[in-house]
């Protein structure tokens, strides 16, 4: 019987501006055009026409010689790293991967026996033409997929189960012969793990989701001036045991990502972004005897912010760290670093003093380069390969020079070219999400898939896309996901096949969709709806210390944070134009904002109506547009843009204004109650309207990145329901007994 596909023919459609003939199993002339429904796309894809069909015969076959190979015949190469997983471990793996998409639970053999229509084969061959990751797949009869390693084979049975997840019924994959082989060699994904502490279950999912998508490298940044992720007894006080990952928990994540074909790059950040080590260790060059100022280092932060590269005591603390960690991960590449230490550092006596009485170095770039290569002999001779993120080149350094085998991380640049001669790269400039108010940094989809490039040249590793967790150092896991997961799949795309893009970036964006996730990612946690009457978060504006496991690392009165009392969810300010804490709330202190830059990152994800917010507001002037809450979808408006009344809007759709303007000079306790379609706005316990719209509670941040407000704020509260009025009046008046 023939089984049509109308949703599939509708996005290839999309894809390749043509519609296609349904897919048929028992035509197999019919011929399909274009690429298949597949991402990353195949670098070669030659469609035969009709389907194959799995069924309950089916079997998984190994082929015999397949057992246990799982490096190059001709010995491993370095990047990738080796593969770690057996054919017969990979089949296993695809026999409970094919149930859960297919229904079918299919038979793995190693018997010496010939595949027949609908089995898959997998089977190692010494083909050097594709490489340590490249794969064939045929599916004219029987599905077979050949390959040099594991990592080949792996990646051709995530095409064969994307086509599968593709398929109305889950069972039919396209008839096609296809050698397929990635453009470039280290398809990277980078977290941001010293400012953010992840969770292992978020981290398993985005495992799940690079291997679908035939991405190699999760790049830890390990180590930031908020913070450190490592916990080894051997640095007692370095690593909060509860926001750090014990060696149990590497060793775990390790054996984890082999299973999807992902190596775990680690990264630490030194010398410079390294508060959390120098002051553990007092190390850093604010420490001791005529130490650096805050005239030495970049104006928001401590010189402690810098190690101290002129200190033995500094030096052989960083090499035991390196030494220590180096040995916790098998990755090619271990990262320390090393950017964005600051030019005037020059400038400190001491820094002058031991340039002055070192023959070795004359300037503050040799310093630093003779401390990379310092570090670099700890790495190799650890069996390793030192990364670094570019900047020491723009340094004058006429004596030291970084050692050639480093890797250079280039953050600069478009990522089209490699830029440090004589060193090998990874370009990671172009595709930055970075998604506070402050830096507000989102890779340009469009751009990524329409236009750019990716490098083919020898030193050109690889590419990745980055998360960096300035100033939302708190916020959930899915907040920034939902940033990450398109750019991530675009990237992905690119990286494998570096050819032109068949279709739009909208195409893309509906098949990524069509396909979802693959088997095995688990639904984040939902958080339970607090709905008895207690708040859901309740900030207060008072100054309080950084909770366990993050570092104060910048020069006060910056970057001050906002304790949530009720959940989990503490924000904090940017780098400059900060709100300030002044003595005269509501209750205790609150934040003054005088600036349209000023905000709190809290990195929440929007909660769905019914919801409730309360804050306490005391305007100091009227501006064209304020802001309380804002997220990408919607804002609370303190002044409407258009009305200056107090209102909400939903982006893309309406903006909202009751009939309400707050007074200047004078606190006004507002309340937000929000029930699907209908918002009602409270002002000192008094109701003042109804609207008849909603939207989600927005918890990106108070602010967005150009409007904030301009006044004083306390007691910020939220609910997970709608309260009463006899509630909105009771909260009111409990705060004027």
């Amino acid at each position: 019987m023939r089984r049509v596909i109308p949703v599939l023919t509708a996005i290839l459609a999309v894809l390749t501006g043509s519609f296609l003939s349904p897919a048929v199993a028992d035509e197999p002339g019919s011929q399909q055009t274009g690429p298949p429904p597949v991402v990353p796309r195949p670098t070669q894809w030659d469609a035969l026409g009709g389907t194959v069909a799995l069924t309950e015969r089916s079997r998984i076959i190994v082929a015999p010689q397949s057992r246990t190979r799982t490096a190059m015949p001709s010995g491993q190469q370095e990047l990738p790293g080796p593969a770690r997983q057996t054919t017969h471990q990979l089949a296993t793996q695809l026999q409970g991967e094919v149930e859960q998409v297919s229904g079918l639970r299919l038979t793995v053999t190693s018997a010496p026996v010939e595949p027949r229509r609908g089995d898959i084969r997998l089977r190692l061959t010494d083909d050097p033409e594709l490489g340590a990751e490249g794969y064939r797949f045929d599916s004219s009869d029987a599905i077979r997929v050949d390959a040099a390693t594991t990592h080949g084979l792996y990646y051709g049975t995530r095409t064969l189960l994307q086509t599968l997840r593709a398929d109305s019924g889950h069972r039919d994959v396209p008839r096609a012969r296809s050698t397929d082989r990635p453009t470039q060699r280290m398809r990277m994904v980078h977290l941001d793990a010293g400012r953010k502490y992840w969770t292992m279950g978020y981290l398993e999912n985005l495992v799940r989701r690079m291997g679908d998508h035939k991405l190699n490298t999760l790049f830890l940044h390990l180590s930031e001036s908020e913070g450190f992720r490592l916990y080894s007894p051997k640095f007692p006080g370095l690593a909060d045991p509860d926001h750090s990952y014990s060696r149990a928990d590497i060793e775990h994540l390790k054996s984890f990502a082999a299973r999807h074909h992902v190596q775990v790059m680690p990264g630490l950040e030194i010398p410079g972004h390294a508060t959390a080590i120098s002051e553990t260790f007092d190390i850093g060059f604010g420490s001791g005897e005529n130490p650096c100022t805050g005239a030495h280092t970049h104006s928001h932060l401590t010189p402690d912010w810098i190690i101290d590269m002129t200190s033995e005591k500094a030096v052989e603390t960083t090499k035991a760290i390196v030494d220590e960690f180096t040995r916790w991960f098998d990755a090619p590449l271990f990262s320390i670093g090393a950017e964005e230490v600051p030019g005037q550092l020059g400038d400190c006596p001491r820094v002058k003093e031991f340039l002055a009485d070192d023959p070795e170095v004359s300037t503050l770039g040799d310093l630093l380069n003779r401390y990379i290569n310092t570090l670099d002999d700890v790495v190799t001779k650890n069996g390793k390969r030192t990364a670094v993120y570019n900047g020491s080149e723009h340094m004058d350094a006429p004596q030291q020079t970084v050692h050639g085998p480093v890797v250079f991380i280039t953050w600069e640049g478009t990522g089209s070219e490699p830029a440090i001669p004589g060193h090998d790269e990874i370009a990671i400039g172009p595709f930055y999400v970075t998604p506070n108010n402050y830096h507000n940094l989102y890779p340009n989809q469009s751009w990524m898939y329409d236009t750019w490039a990716p490098s083919t040249a020898p030193d050109m590793l690889g590419s990745s896309v980055m998360n960096w967790a300035d100033y939302n150092f708190w916020a959930e896991d899915g907040y920034f996901e939902q940033h990450m997961a398109m750019p991530r799949a675009i990237l992905a795309d690119r990286t494998w096949n570096g050819s032109s893009t068949p279709g739009s970036v909208a195409g893309f964006r509906t098949l990524v969709t069509r396909l979802g996730d693959p088997p095995g990612v688990r639904p984040a946690p939902e958080k339970p709806r607090v709905d008895d009457g207690r708040p859901s978060h309740h900030w207060t504006f008072d100054e309080a210390s950084y909770p366990s496991g993050w570092t104060y690392a910048s020069r006060p009165p910056q970057t001050i944070m906002a304790e949530d009392i009720a959940g989990g969810l503490p924000g904090t300010s940017y780098i400059i134009n900060n709100p300030e804490l002044v003595d005269d709330g509501v209750r205790g202190q609150a934040f003054r904002f005088d600036h349209d830059r000023d905000g709190v990152g809290f990195g929440g994800l929007d909660v769905a109506e019914p919801w409730t917010v309360s804050a306490w507001v005391r305007l100091t002037e009227r501006t064209g547009d304020q802001v309380l809450l804002s997220s990408e979808s919607g804002a609370l408006k303190l002044q409407q843009y258009g009305t200056g009344k107090v209102g909400f809007t939903r982006y893309g759709d309406a903006d909202h204004s009751f009939d309400y303007t707050l007074p200047l000079a004078r606190w006004v306790q507002l309340t937000w109650v929000a029930e699907p379609g209908r918002t009602t706005l409270y002002a000192d316990g008094t109701r003042v309207g109804t609207i008849d719209a909603s939207v989600p509670l927005p918890m990106r941040s108070i602010g967005t990145p150009k409007v904030s407000l301009r006044g004083d704020l306390d007691e910020l509260v939220t609910w997970d329901e709608a309260l009463t009025a006899d509630q909105v009046r009771g909260r009111f008046a409990a705060y004027r007994r």
